[in-house]
């Protein structure tokens, strides 16, 4: 047992279950202190009253422990006007004069100012463990009752704690922290002890201030229970890279459970991401923090709805000013406009002008033109006259056929038995006579001539006065001020290149290249570069030539093998080894000389070929070394 203790007595124990049977509070209202009869021992549980009481008062405060609810705490403050005497024991009484507990405290001399010279309030705090701290209930007598320095301090702190305005916390979290050990958060390295915002949590309830341990964290004092967790906490933050310098305050209405209710923070105010500067256009929170700026320099950039754009307008232009396909304008110049093709009767390609073609739907075909073409109107040297369409004075007529050119009839007559004296304008007098006519006609011209160049201008075809313009047909939706687009020449570019003709082509796949069979594709370098490889060695340890794949990937190797024994076979490994079929191999020796012993030149036999090496038998007498050459793909 500890040197200095409290302990429920049998009797107190009895009147706490008294109580908990009956439902009612356990009552302490005054504390003792006694000197123990002058010596010093060891209180007991079947106590009822201290050996020597010397002083009774109440008390001035009961409270649970925070570490252990259930231990109680149990003050009491001697005035200075009472002592004299050694302090070495104490109890704590029910309302109804039982001893709940009984102190062995440790000796102590309490002062009096009449005898002692000195006087002083003696402060004496008693711990005692209860199964139910709970229904303890303390009665006091508020006119007696001391606040000790620490009871005011914890009290102050508990109280600050429930303010809204919290201490400052040194950093804010811009996304989940793992709630253990130091660490980086917003650009600053935490350390113990350092307070945090965690404002974005994955689990929300767990938002809210904590304190950095090297170990688990613990919420911060001011904000670790649901008293202290009120809705508008505000909090400032000191240091970071996106939440330094800012304002956070807690959104979340009441009833709040801490650690069980979702808590929201906001930045109530502080930096943005907005650079300070004028804009045009902003966008605002809602608490009126401008959080995006812009300088918008069109209607769609201010949201303007019933305007239109600069680009709609240009297309507004563009489709009033812009004639249909099928269009006929009379040009006073030799030079075709973008998008128009001279009514010449001549043949164009359906694939280049896809629009005309299906506009003119072969009106203008004579048979002749070949698939995929279609023919234009003649209006070289003609005029353009308005379709009839059932008004009466051109009937008969269809819209783009021709007409030959007339003149309107002109009917006259005379009698035969006149006598012409004289004739004018586009007549002239004929058969000039004097013989007398019949009848008693006088002698005169017997015949008229009609000659219209006699008094107007004439010529091979009746015309109006006219001027001579080129006539033209909206060929392609060419766009206002598109260019001078020539769409024949890039017709011929876009067509498939030959010898002959500048165009487009393909560029061939590695396996066409190889093929070789494809006349209408190109090949790059790379392709032709591909697959050629070439090692050559000067001590003829090997050496090959690998031919490009397009040249059917031919390889030939060749070099000089090590010395092979007299009748002895030897396995000369290839540079490269061949991938498809197994090569064809020479050998020969080196020079002339001759094997002195047999008299014969040196021999060697190829034994045996694979891609990847040969064996070669030395059938000389004399150990050799012997060339070889081998040729495959």
């Amino acid at each position: 047992m500890a040197d200095y203790y409290t302990l429920l007595t049998n009797a107190g124990i009895a009147y706490e279950t008294a109580c908990k049977a009956a439902g009612v509070p356990i009552k302490l209202t005054q504390i003792s202190v006694g000197d123990g009869d002058d010596a010093v021992y060891n209180p007991a549980a079947t106590a009822t009253a201290l050996k020597r009481e010397v002083w009774r008062g109440p008390l001035n405060a009961l409270f649970q422990d925070e570490k252990n609810p259930s231990w109680l705490l149990a003050e009491v403050t001697i005035p200075p006007d009472v002592g004299g005497w050694y302090v070495r024991e104490a109890g704590l009484w029910t309302d109804t004069g039982i001893l709940y507990a009984i102190v062995k405290y440790p000796e102590s001399f309490k002062p009096v100012l009449a005898t002692s010279g000195s006087g002083k309030e003696f402060y004496i705090r008693s711990i005692f463990e209860t199964s139910n701290a709970s229904l303890v209930t303390l009665l006091i007598d508020d006119s007696v009752v001391k606040a000790t320095r620490a009871w005011v301090m914890s009290y102050l702190a508990e109280e600050l704690g429930k303010l809204d305005g919290k201490q400052s916390v040194r950093v804010a979290a811009t996304s989940n922290v793992v709630l253990n050990g130091a660490q980086q958060i917003d650009g600053v390295a935490v350390i113990a002890g350092d307070r945090v915002l965690l404002p974005n949590q994955t689990l929300a309830k767990d938002n809210g201030l904590w304190v950095v341990a090297n170990g688990g964290w613990l919420r911060a004092n001011d904000a670790n229970v649901s008293a202290k967790v009120t809705p508008g906490l505000t909090v400032m933050v000191e240091e970071g890279t996106a939440n330094g310098d800012s304002l956070w305050h807690l959104t979340t209405n009441a009833p709040i459970t801490l650690g069980t209710t979702a808590l929201t923070f906001k930045m109530l105010a502080g930096r943005t991401g907005i650079a300070a500067g004028s804009y045009k256009s902003l966008t605002v929170d809602e608490y009126g923090r401008a959080t995006a700026g812009a300088n918008p320099d069109t209607l769609a950039g201010f949201g303007i709805k019933d305007s239109y754009t600069k680009a709609e307008v240009e297309a507004l232009i563009v489709k009033a000013s812009a004639l249909p396909v099928g269009s006929i304008v009379a040009f006073p110049v030799d030079t075709l406009p973008p998008g128009f093709l001279e009514l010449d009767n001549s043949v164009k390609s359906s694939a280049t002008y896809p629009d005309l073609s299906a506009y003119l739907a072969g009106k203008f075909n004579k048979g002749d033109e070949g698939a995929g073409n279609f023919r234009l109107p003649e209006a070289r040297g003609e005029f353009l006259r308005g379709w009839d369409h059932g008004r009466g004075i051109d009937i008969g007529r269809e819209l783009g056929t021709y007409q030959l050119d007339a003149l309107q009839n002109i009917q006259g007559g005379f009698d035969g038995y006149i006598d012409v004296k004289t004739a004018g304008g586009a007549f002239t007098s004929l058969n000039v006579s004097g013989v007398a006519l019949p009848s008693s006609a006088s002698s005169g011209y017997h015949g008229l001539n009609f000659d219209a160049s006699r008094v107007a201008r004439t010529s091979t075809e009746t015309r109006p006065r006219n001027v001579a313009v080129m006539w033209c047909i909206k060929a392609w939706n060419a766009s206002v001020n598109q260019g001078n687009i020539d769409i024949a020449a890039l017709a011929v570019l876009a067509q498939q290149a030959t010898e002959l003709n500048q165009g487009t082509a393909k560029v061939a796949s590695q396996v066409q290249t190889d093929a070789g069979v494809s006349d209408v594709t190109i090949v790059t370098p790379k392709k032709l570069r591909w697959g050629f490889s070439i090692s050559v060695s000067g001590d003829m340890s090997g050496s090959y030539v690998v031919f490009p794949t397009w040249l059917g990937g031919l390889i030939i190797q060749w070099g000089m093998t090590n010395a092979i024994a007299s009748g002895s076979n030897y396995l000369q490994v290839f540079p490269v080894a061949y991938p498809l079929v197994n090569p064809s191999v020479f050998t020969s020796y080196p020079n002339t000389a001759v094997d002195a012993s047999v008299g014969t030149t040196y021999i060697g036999q190829v034994k045996a070929i694979s891609k990847a090496n040969v064996i070669l038998r030395n059938l000389g007498q004399t150990p050799a070394q012997f060339y070889y050459l081998a040729i495959g793909r």
